[in-house]
């Protein structure tokens, strides 16, 4: 395997041969990376969709009454609050949108649908008649990008511009359904899911090379006397900080495949008018929306300080990493909210599991509640993916019931429904992001379990989906505690099974993140290139730097002041 492409990575012409420690780290790769990168590079990806509405779509104020007279919509937005905010291009550059509005037909409302709104003109890009549309100003990063508001006030769109696949407004205002009235939910579902592999695995990706390639040319004192410095990623806690990070965006790249598949197979039941799985993916890509971009965010921040004074530089490529995977966890929907809305689907599930009804594949194990104790005798018996499975499984049966029980006893004991929701909604989102970390370590132990024996990646894959299981029963203690399932000694077992496999993964660290395959040019980093020419690079991007050109300010301030002969007296 040839060290350095220079046609991939040209900066390594530039700067000359790979740092000694970079090439010792890939030559002594157990798996071919090769291999690793081609089966990374075989999921789908969904193209993303524009559009202007938000989380709670049952809530939007925005109507569009239909005109018999005029075969016309008639859109408005009744007051400032209701109006649309930071869709992308809507600032300055877009001339059409979709306008998802509460559709009235004869006075009777149909729910939301919908509408293409023409809010430009084609000739000299003005607004349309009734339009209010502009900027919203500067925000966290993506200042590139012109988000922006809308406000219509009788706007007046041909009765064609509703979207009508499903459902339309004839003529006479006859209005006919074809199918489920929750395919609007379709929209935000393909762009949940399309954002988790567009916008946020990418930058823990790019976040996880950075740190980890400069982590093996980082040298910081000495772990024996006598020897040179060591590497900081041979540091235990060095290892604590990033290979977790490093299994959890192979976790999530899997999950991401599995929630295209799923999304796939769902949309060919829509073209059928078949809407059957469009609750579970609802509920999928709402979980795993919060739970991967909440994860993923504190994961680039951990990067980030993992790489000390050097990560908080610009030059590092990572706190533009940071503030852009920041805002994942606000737009297409505020995570505690999608939280609530997976957890919904979750108590509905376990409902009708525990009345014996069918429920979706992915909530099957709902019925099947176990109150046994967990089998593993020493620490090698957590290294079994059935073992740690099942533990999962046990905690997000457990909360799940929980919350469902004591919701139930609220609502028994006279509490209003919706009252005794908002007093378990903590719980909730608890059960939400257990299940959805239940799915996510089954998957990945199911996706390794299917691999190909050789080029040695089964075996590394099962190595980090053992540490992404154990990580996360490390960090979650108290839950696996709680009902006694695991017991205190067990879990000794658990942290020294941990700690064993950061030193085994720590071998094969910089090939592994060499299989994400992200040019240097692509990293945009002076810590994180191919040849680890960290420190070259830093003083070479730092003098190309305007802030190293001579200053006016000079002449104006500081040459007076510096020359100033007057007496201070």
């Amino acid at each position: 395997m040839a060290l350095l492409e220079t046609s991939k990575y040209p900066q390594g012409s530039v700067l000359g041969s790979v740092n000694p420690d970079l090439a010792s780290e890939r030559q002594t790769a157990s798996f071919s990376v090769e291999k690793l990168t081609a089966l990374l590079d075989g999921g789908t990806e969904q193209t993303r969709i524009r559009r202007a509405v938000g989380t709670y779509l049952q809530g939007l104020e925005t109507t569009a009454v239909f005109d018999t007279a005029t075969q016309e919509f008639i859109l408005n937005t009744p007051k400032i609050s209701a109006m649309k905010w930071w869709p992308g291009d809507m600032g300055r550059s877009a001339t059409h949108t979709v306008v998802f509005a509460q559709l009235y037909v004869h006075g009777k409302c149909y729910g939301i649908h919908p509408f293409i709104v023409q809010i430009r003109s084609l000739q000299d890009h003005s607004l349309c008649p009734g339009v209010t549309a502009g900027d919203i100003g500067p925000k966290m990063n993506f200042e590139h990008i012109d988000n922006g508001y809308l406000l219509l006030k009788n706007v007046h769109i041909p009765r064609e511009n509703m979207l009508s696949k499903f459902c339309e407004v004839r003529p006479d205002g006859t209005y006919v359904r074809q199918g489920s009235q929750k395919i609007n939910y379709f929209t935000m579902t393909t762009v949940r899911i399309s954002l988790i592999s567009d916008e946020v695995l990418t930058p823990l990706m790019k976040a996880c090379t950075i740190a980890i390639r400069y982590s093996v040319v980082r040298r910081q004192s000495k772990l024996k006397p006598g020897e040179q410095e060591a590497k900081i990623l041979d540091y235990q806690t060095q290892q604590e900080k990033l290979l977790p990070q490093l299994a959890a965006a192979y976790a999530f790249h899997f999950i991401n495949d599995y929630l295209q598949e799923l999304l796939n197979r769902g949309y060919i039941e829509i073209q059928k008018k078949n809407f059957d799985m469009l609750p579970e993916l609802h509920a999928l890509s709402s979980g795993f929306k919060a739970v991967i971009t909440q994860h993923c965010t504190a994961g680039v921040e951990i990067c980030l300080r993992a790489c000390g004074g050097h990560g908080y530089s610009l030059l590092s490529g990572l706190p533009s990493l940071y503030t852009k995977i920041l805002a994942s966890c606000i737009y297409e929907g505020e995570n505690t909210i999608l939280l609530l809305q997976a957890a919904r689907f979750l108590i509905k599930c376990f409902m009708a599991a525990s009345a014996g009804q069918p429920v979706p594949p992915s909530v099957t194990y709902l019925a099947a509640v176990k109150h046994g104790k967990c089998p593993a005798k020493n620490k090698l018996d957590f290294l079994s993916p059935d073992i740690y499975t099942e533990a999962y499984q046990h905690v997000a049966v457990r909360l799940t019931s929980s919350t469902a029980e004591k919701l139930q006893d609220l609502i028994q004991s006279g509490v209003n429904k919706h009252d005794a929701w908002n007093q378990c909604t903590v719980q909730l989102v608890q059960a939400a992001k257990a299940h959805c970390h239940y799915i996510a370590v089954k998957n990945f132990a199911e996706t390794v379990e299917k691999l190909e024996t050789k080029a040695g990646i089964q075996k590394i894959m099962k190595h980090l989906c053992d540490l992404f299981a154990l990580h996360g029963i490390f960090s979650n203690t108290g839950a696996f505690l709680h009902d006694g399932y695991t017991s205190p000694a067990q879990m000794d077992m658990v942290t020294a099974s941990y700690l064993d496999l950061l030193a085994v993964i720590r071998k094969d660290a910089v090939p592994l993140v060499d299989a994400f395959d992200f040019t240097d040019k692509t990293l945009n980093s002076a810590l994180g290139s191919y040849d680890g020419q960290v420190y070259q690079r830093l003083y070479q991007w730092a003098q190309k730097s305007p802030t190293n050109q001579m200053s006016p300010a000079y002449e104006t301030y500081l040459k007076p002041l510096l020359h100033n002969t007057l007496s201070k007296l």
